[in-house]
């Protein structure tokens, strides 16, 4: 088991302490042994430092004090030594002595001493004294995690995190990627679908982390209802996030895209995973530029009818088609030509899918540096549980 805790700061407030014993009325005979584990201890010699605090240990007719000042050097040298025993038996007696700020420390210590002797019920114990003192340190918080999980209470767990991602949420910080990432085990564990799902997209939002598009992106297609229709546009998050990364998958976005009539970004996708390495070259390098060839060519095509298909949009009493037609102007370059259709077909109204327009119109505004700001707003108001507002949310955090 990893080491849960390393008490410099308390080796050193030791070490520090009986640099100035002979003031604090602690006689020689006492105070030299422990002057030297001090020196030694900032050596970097533990075990010989524990050797010195036990010739003090061994001094007769010891005062009340000076077994506080032993007990404490005891702790810090047995520590450093890895003589958890010996650091149990010196943090315990100080736990009798001392109260406030220094008992919550003292307690963590015997928490994390009784953690690496597997004495987990003990260690439990003490870290609720800790916390009973006022000690609610980061490491408390670890400690407690690695408690939970070693007892199997993973619903505690993903309590005792959620409330700490709240908390930071509520005072306008970013949540810690710890807390984070013990909720999602939590959640995990527990067959808590609904806020792995949700914790992760948080840690998408806080951490955009390679790991957690690659987990979030993979799991978003399973999601119950989640629609077919989205396929590329799973496939674009994967791009714009930068976990596209296989041959097969250029060449299926790029199939997708040109089935869609959206050659313009087809030949996009072609032309990355050119120069990503991953389509053009091998056995299958002749197949690449076919369908590189094919994509080419249907872009020629669209561009010489697209005004064509805007104009016969414009008469239709729906909006599809100009919303269809000013997509594809988006990807074939011409922004913002393409968001001022789709607007009009938005406004123009009678959509088969009002979302899913609203969500291509916040896509193109994020390519248009003039209509970023509206991008977020569009984007936010995307509603739906077919997957839409999925999507949406996470071009709120992929950007353009």
């Amino acid at each position: 088991m990893k080491t849960l805790r390393t008490l410099t700061l308390s080796v050193l407030a030791a070490a520090c302490m009986v640099t100035v014993v002979h003031a604090q009325g602690v006689r020689a005979e006492v105070g030299r042994p422990l002057q030297q584990a001090g020196d030694l201890l900032r050596a970097g010699k533990a075990k010989e430092a524990l050797a010195k605090v036990r010739e003090a240990e061994a001094v007769g007719g010891k005062s009340a004090h000076e077994q506080l000042t032993i007990d404490r050097m005891k702790a810090a040298a047995a520590q450093r030594a890895g003589d958890f025993p010996a650091a149990i038996g010196a943090l315990e007696s100080l736990a009798g002595k001392v109260s406030g700020s220094e008992l919550g420390q003292v307690a963590e210590q015997l928490s994390s001493a009784y953690a690496q002797q597997r004495n987990n019920a003990k260690a439990s114990e003490w870290l609720n004294k800790a916390i009973a003192a006022g000690n609610n340190s980061a490491s408390v918080r670890q400690m407690q995690a690695y408690l939970q999980g070693a007892s199997g209470d993973y619903a505690a767990i993903a309590r005792d995190a959620a409330a700490a991602v709240s908390s930071a949420e509520q005072a306008g910080r970013r949540p810690s990627e710890d807390d984070l990432l013990r909720l999602a085990d939590a959640q995990q564990r527990t067959n808590n679908h609904g806020g792995y799902s949700t914790t992760l997209e948080k840690l998408l939002t806080y951490y955009p982390k390679k790991d957690y598009w690659n987990a979030h992106l993979g799991r978003l297609p399973r999601k119950p209802g989640f629609g077919d229709r989205f396929s590329l546009d799973v496939m674009r998050l994967r791009l714009a996030s930068g976990t596209l990364a296989k041959t097969e998958e250029f060449m299926e976005m790029a199939q997708l895209a040109l089935q869609a009539g959206l050659p313009g970004e087809g030949l996009r996708i072609v032309d990355q995973g050119y120069k990503a390495g991953v389509l053009g070259t091998g056995a299958e390098a002749a197949r690449h530029q076919r369908l590189k060839d094919l994509a080419i060519r249907q872009e020629g095509e669209l561009k010489n009818n697209i005004a064509a298909q805007a104009a016969a949009a414009e008469g239709q009493k729906e909006g599809d088609d100009l919303v269809r037609v000013g997509y594809a102007y988006v990807t074939l370059g011409e922004v913002d030509k393409g968001i001022a259709l789709i607007e009009k077909g938005i406004a123009k109204g009678h959509l088969k899918r009002p979302a899913d327009a609203r969500l291509r119109l916040g896509m193109a505004q994020l390519q248009s540096p003039k209509n970023k700001a509206k991008a977020t707003q569009t984007l936010r108001g995307v509603q739906g549980n077919d997957g839409v507002a999925d999507i949406a949310r996470l071009w709120l955090v992929a950007g353009g």
